[in-house]
């Protein structure tokens, strides 16, 4: 399995718990179950960056997530209550919203190489010899 896809699984992963945990949990404990996914996943991208064959569209994902990342670990210390809840369940939204971008991005990057060295059919061929 590709490392992109795993990081991506994961971060769907624990926005899932998260949002799981939002609306079954009090406010208190969502804010702390929310702060350490947030360090889980500000330690599982910046890990995830010492590979250099991300490419550019994992990289900005990556940027993205560990901005939300920090603001989700900052929220939920600031905030309490309804708000840290609601909060917590918007960031976890955000988090499984780009695990499942990052899974279709490297979906689709998997898709172009398997069809670019998948061998040619012989109308393919034939229309390749005509040009």
């Amino acid at each position: 399995m590709s490392p992109r896809f795993i990081t991506n699984l994961l971060l769907l992963l624990a926005g899932g718990a998260v949002v799981v945990s939002s609306r079954w949990f009090s406010a208190g404990t969502t804010g702390w179950i929310a702060f350490g996914v947030a360090l889980g996943i500000l330690a599982l991208t910046g890990v995830a960056q010492r590979d250099r064959g991300r490419g550019i569209v994992q990289s900005a994902l990556d940027l993205v997530v560990l901005s939300l990342a920090a603001w989700s670990a900052i929220a939920s210390v600031v905030f309490n209550g309804s708000t840290l809840a609601w909060l917590s369940f918007g960031d976890a939204l955000g988090f499984v919203a780009l695990g499942v971008v990052g899974l279709i991005a490297q979906e689709l990057s998997t898709e172009r190489v398997v069809h670019s060295l998948a061998p040619a059919t012989s109308s393919e061929s034939a229309m390749k010899a005509a040009a």
